[in-house]
């Protein structure tokens, strides 16, 4: 209804947004992004974005699809489509706005939508290959790298620029969004030593300095001979001057003599200039003309091309996962509150999907001595029953019993403690303590209104919501996007041998994780939560062991 840009074109890329302010304005981007198509979704009253997107990949048009999304009301339909995409590989970019807690719910209240668990729809856009951004301004450039230079097909860059501090922040930038600047090859680095007096440094970040500023025949070899290495792409860093002055030729020299090497030597190149302004639009068509990609802001830029490569990287691995297994199912489940088994009815229930607990017995206070004559020290002793979820605040946990005498002092200790939280022991969990563990995990089923049962993965123990360490993965799942769970925490440095300790058993690890992920699809309408913590790791080849577990089943079977 009010003013927006854009004009015909014969390819670009697609937009797709829930505000249709934010797509008006997208339209009239000073970026050079090129939008085939822009779909306002608005509250989606009859269509929604697995709709649209159903369409546009139909469309040879469309070379990437961009979304700004408050939330997802079908997700079995949009990742159908998401799936879809990747095997044309088609990239989705995402814009989710509801990062924060106020966030999400200005959105729920804007659309009607479901904002859902952020960290959920992480996962869920990471096992779909969508690429999710935090601006509008990643949204942009990114869907740009995707619709003229395409997926970039590695990590491996060289950087050109006539300065020093440019070539440090390339440095800096490049690490932080997982670059790589391998330097030159040998004879590359001897014919650029032949071209430049001895002050220059050959190097990648490659500061070529001003010896040959002006010069556009020197500076097209330079830029030719830096291009024809192994490396996946070139950047050169380019900022236009703003005044009008007789010397704004020399950077026009230095322009074109990157458009000659980039002919020359056919590597995928791209022009960035560090200040977003200082790279106007005529400037930005004489670049895509001749197949070279203009980014605007230079930590942008190398967002974008992290996010190209990132893609490339994942594309074939991901079309060939199974999509998350349907929420439909789910919803009434959800609304039960549940009922929470014991600790040794969530124990046996666990054991009997291959989960390995300590050697325990459930028995009265009379049967103690026996038990753990038959079980042997040392042991950990828990009052059992309904309302000891959280023993360790009502002081219904001893461990590391090495005698009968401690065994008894401890059964009295419990019975007197919980009986100051109103509370009976009826019955008390008796086993073996495990005093090896090189590392303790928390291992949970959290059930989610709109994605179902989720696996949490973190570092566990009893500072487990300090410590604020967890990875959340969608299901079904596999051993591969386990482990790489498992590489993102930062108990994995304990699991991987830490300062001299040994290394913790990785793989049983991963064998409890499976085992966990294959119970909740047995029992997918029923499961309300689990948490088993701790996960304790013992050292490689001698396993992992759930000691303590929470299990909450919903009565709906």
């Amino acid at each position: 209804p009010y003013l927006f840009g854009g004009q015909r074109i014969p390819q670009g890329v697609a937009l797709i947004s829930q505000s249709g302010n934010v797509a008006m304005n997208l339209t009239m981007n000073e970026r050079s992004v090129r939008f085939t198509h822009v779909i306002c979704a608005g509250n989606q009253a009859v269509q929604g974005p697995g709709d649209y997107l159903a369409a546009l990949l139909a469309d040879s048009r469309v070379r990437a699809v961009g979304m700004v999304l408050e939330g997802l009301d079908d997700l079995d339909g949009f990742a159908h489509m998401a799936q879809r995409a990747l095997s044309l590989r088609i990239p989705i970019v995402v814009l989710k706005i509801g990062r924060t807690a106020a966030g999400a719910e200005r959105a729920s209240s804007h659309t009607s939508s479901l904002t859902g668990s952020d960290v959920l729809y992480d996962a869920f856009f990471e096992r779909l290959g969508v690429i999710r951004v935090d601006s509008l301004h990643q949204l942009l450039e990114t869907l740009k790298v995707f619709d003229i230079a395409g997926p970039l097909p590695g990590r491996n860059i060289v950087t050109l620029s006539c300065s020093g501090g440019e070539a440090g922040m390339l440095a800096d930038l490049c690490g932080e969004h997982d670059l790589k600047t391998p330097a030159f090859t040998q004879e590359q680095t001897a014919a650029l030593h032949k071209r430049f007096p001895g002050y220059v440094t050959v190097s990648n970040p490659f500061d070529y300095n001003t010896s040959i500023w002006g010069d556009r025949q020197a500076m097209q070899q330079c830029f030719a001979t830096s291009m024809r290495g192994t490396h996946d792409a070139a950047l050169l860093i380019y900022d236009h001057p703003t005044i009008e002055a007789q010397e704004v030729d020399e950077w026009l020299d230095c322009l074109e003599a990157f458009v000659d090497a980039h002919v020359d030597t056919g590597m995928r190149a791209f022009v960035v200039c560090t200040v977003s302004e200082l790279l106007p639009a005529p400037l930005r068509e004489r670049l895509i003309s001749a197949g070279i990609t203009p980014l605007q802001g230079l930590d942008t830029a190398l967002y974008a091309l992290s996010a190209a490569a990132g893609y490339h990287e994942r594309q074939a691995a991901l079309v060939n996962k199974p999509l998350p297994r349907s929420s439909k199912s789910v919803f009434s489940a959800s609304t039960a509150d549940g009922t929470a088994l014991d600790e040794w009815q969530g124990k046996q229930q666990l054991q009997s999907f291959g989960v390995p607990i300590p050697d325990g017995r459930l028995v009265g206070i009379a049967e103690l001595d026996q038990a753990a004559e038959t079980l042997g020290f040392p042991l950990v002793l828990k009052a059992c029953g309904a309302g000891f979820q959280h023993k360790s605040e009502l002081g219904a946990v001893c461990v590391g019993l090495t005698n009968l005498m401690d065994l008894r002092a401890a059964a009295q200790a419990i019975q007197a403690s919980v009986a100051t939280h109103g509370l009976k022991v009826e019955s008390f969990l008796l086993e073996r303590m495990v005093d090896d563990g090189v590392a303790e995990l928390i291992i949970g089923i959290h059930r989610d209104a709109q994605f179902g049962p989720t696996l949490v993965i973190g570092s566990g123990g009893v500072l487990v919501e300090l410590v604020g360490d967890a990875v959340s993965l969608l299901l079904p799942t596999d051993r591969a996007s386990v482990t790489q769970a498992l590489s993102q925490l930062k108990v994995s440095k304990l699991l991987a041998g830490f300062r001299g300790r040994p290394p913790g058993d990785t793989a049983a690890v991963i064998d409890v994780i499976m085992a966990i992920a294959q119970m909740t699809d047995v029992l997918w309408d029923s499961v309300q939560e689990l948490d088993v913590n701790p996960l304790i790791v013992r050292p490689q080849g001698q396993g992992a062991v759930a000691v303590d577990a929470l299990l909450r089943l919903s009565t709906y079977h």
